[in-house]
C-alpha cells in the first residue's frame, strides 16, 4: 500500500484524507490529532472506519479540513478514511456501508426565504 487520498463531505466541510504506511502519527492542519479535535467522542468518531481493522497503529494519516464546524468537520474526515480505507480494501465495502461509514449526509442548511426572519420563521405578528 502506497498513500492514499481520498475525500469526505458534511455540509460546508471538506476533508481531504492521506493514509499512508506508518507509524501511527495524525495530523490534522498541521496539528496533533489530540489538539485539534479535543473531545474523546469526535476522536473516536473520526477514527471509527478503524476499529474494522484493528487499529491506527500501522498507518500514519495526514487531514487536511477547511469549512463548517468542528462536527461536521469530524464526519467529513470519518467519510474520507472510511472512502480511503475501502478504496485499498474492498472486503470492508459491505462491513462500512453497513455502519453507515460510505454515505454522505446530504442534509443542507435551508435558505432563508423573503418576507420571512429565517428559513421559516415569520416576522412577528402585529394587531395594531
Amino acid at each position: 500500500m502506497e498513500e492514499i487520498v481520498a475525500t469526505g463531505r458534511r455540509k460546508t466541510a471538506v476533508a481531504s484524507v492521506r493514509v499512508r504506511p506508518g507509524t501511527g502519527k495524525i495530523n490534522v492542519n498541521g496539528r496533533p490529532f489530540e489538539e485539534y479535535f479535543t473531545l474523546e467522542i469526535q476522536r473516536r468518531t473520526a477514527l471509527a472506519p478503524f476499529d474494522a481493522i484493528g487499529g491506527v497503529g500501522k498507518h500514519d494519516i495526514i487531514i487536511r479540513v477547511k469549512g463548517g464546524g468542528v462536527e461536521g468537520q469530524v464526519i467529513a474526515t470519518r467519510l474520507g478514511l472510511a472512502r480511503a480505507l475501502v478504496s485499498d480494501s474492498d472486503k470492508l465495502h459491505a462491513e462500512y456501508k453497513q455502519h453507515g461509514y460510505l454515505t454522505r449526509d446530504p442534509r443542507r442548511r435551508e435558505r432563508k426565504k423573503y418576507g420571512r426572519a429565517g428559513a421559516r420563521k415569520r416576522f412577528q405578528f402585529s394587531k395594531r
